[in-house]
């Protein structure tokens, strides 16, 4: 337990000193302003990319000694379409996605928290209707 809340913690100074939770440098994103947040989630695919590839090398396993599964989706563009465009206008209208809302708490801006009570409403929803949805 301690060990997840050090690599939380890391994350969310990570994220505050790289300017990752600052609704300035978002808007900066969506506006074509800047490359910062480009760079940021750039370099996170790059590394996710990295990961994986040493992951299937090496034969890595899960901390209860599974090994790690490497998920092969098949692609459907309604989907991406659908779900990316729901996610990017929460993202364009709260200033931040889903990891970045609580590390916004930690640093004092408590207004996020009506739009952590939007994502958990929006998560209950889509448990509801979950069923009646394509996948």
């Amino acid at each position: 337990m301690v060990r997840l809340f050090l690599i939380g913690l890391i994350f969310g100074i990570t994220l505050t000193m790289g300017e990752v939770i600052s609704w300035f440098r978002i808007q900066e994103m969506f506006r074509f302003d800047s490359f910062h947040m480009y760079g940021v989630i750039g370099g996170a695919v790059f590394g996710g990319v990295l990961f994986n590839l040493a992951a299937r090398r090496f034969n890595w396993a899960a901390l209860q000694g599974k090994p790690l599964d490497i998920y092969n989706y098949e692609f459907g563009w309604k989907r991406y379409l659908l779900g990316g465009t729901v996610f990017g206008m929460g993202w364009a209208l709260t200033g931040a996605c889903p990891g970045p809302l609580f590390i916004s708490i930690g640093a004092g801006f408590y207004p996020i928290l009506l739009a952590i009570m939007g994502a958990l409403l929006g998560t209950f929803l889509y448990g509801m209707v979950q069923r009646h949805l394509p996948h």
